[in-house]
This record gives structure tokens, sequence and C-alpha cells, in this order.
């Protein structure tokens, strides 16, 4: 069973509503984390069933380094114009934005990498893996692990969110469309430094 005090810290730290918190945590016998996790995935759930909805309304924001010799420019999507002018959509935008700035991705996401970029890197690591005496299938398996490692370094939407490393881009704005109901995107970025 879940009491009242539960039940908001489990909303302040998902941004569930009462009734989902509620049912999350009797489900889980009254275990925060299981909670949480059970949330993380019913929100994954949600903002998959979003997919495919059109996201014509948006915002574009840009972040300024305070040294003035670093910025971002991001375009964010979302489906309605009252989403868009949202408080959270804004700071979810921003942080993006300062992400783009702070860890400067290349890609939005592994499938926008051009062939011969994803093959080249498949060389490199298939090259350092030559002279280890592992089996065939085993190194298969490392070079796909440093490909997954690789993607967390040059794509967005697979990098760790700067402030809670623990949560990708991608993770963060399926939480959103999860509390919102509403598809979300990132449509393009670009980053400047001098």
């Amino acid at each position: 069973m879940s009491d009242a005090k539960q039940v908001m810290d489990l909303r302040k730290m998902t941004g569930a509503g009462v009734m989902d918190a509620k049912k999350a945590l009797t489900e889980a016998n009254g275990d925060i984390e299981k909670a949480v996790s059970l949330l993380k995935e019913r929100g994954a759930i949600k903002a998959s069933k979003r997919e495919g909805r059109e996201t014509s309304e948006g915002v574009v924001v840009s972040y300024i380094h305070h040294t003035k010799k670093l910025g971002s420019l991001v375009e964010i999507q979302c489906e309605t114009d009252f989403v868009a002018r949202n408080e959270e959509f804004q700071t979810l935008a921003n942080d993006i934005a300062m992400q783009v700035a702070a860890i400067d991705p290349l890609y939005l996401s592994p499938d926008q990498i051009p062939t011969n970029e994803f093959e080249k890197q498949r060389e490199i690591f298939k090259a350092e893996m030559k002279d280890e005496n592992k089996p065939d299938e085993m190194k298969e398996k490392i070079i796909e692990g440093k490909l997954q490692k690789w993607y967390k370094d040059v794509c967005l939407l697979q990098q760790p969110f700067f402030k809670d490393e623990d949560m990708s881009i991608e993770q963060m704005i399926q939480q959103f469309i999860a509390k919102t109901g509403e598809n979300v995107t990132v449509a393009r970025f670009t980053r400047y430094s001098m």
C-alpha cells in the first residue's frame, strides 16, 4: 500500500499523475525505486504510441555561453502551440540547446550517421580487435559495444544528459511525452564556437 507522502514524493521525482503514482506504488509494494522503474517503462510505452503523430508546432531556442564564444540553435517540435508555450517545454528546449553547446553532438541519432562514416568507424574498431585472441563472434559483440559507446559520443539523442547522466536525451524527451501526452521531436540543431 502507499501513503500520501510516498505518492507526492513519487510525483515530484517522475512528474506522473496522482493515480499513476499511486498505482505504481501499490504494484511495487511501496518500494519507491521499483515504482520509478515501473513509471519509466510505462512512460516509454506511452511515448512510443505517440511517435508517429505530426509535430508542426514548436520553438527555435538559442543558447549562448557566458564567454560569448560558444552557442547553439535547436529546433524542437511538438503537436500544439499550447505545449510549445508551456514553461516545461521551454525548459526542455533550453536544456537540449545547452547540451548541444556543451557536448557537441555531430548527429541527431544513429540512423542519421552517413554510411561511409559508420563503416569507417566500424573498420577502426575492427582493426583494434585484429590482434585480440578471441573468437570472431566475441569480437563482433565487442565491436557492437564500441559502436554503442560511440553513438553516445556523437548522437544527441543517445548522449547522457549533462545535468543527469543516468538519463539520455531521448529518455528525457520520452518522459516529457509521457507527461504531456504529446509527441515531441528534435528537428535540427547546430553549434557555433570560436
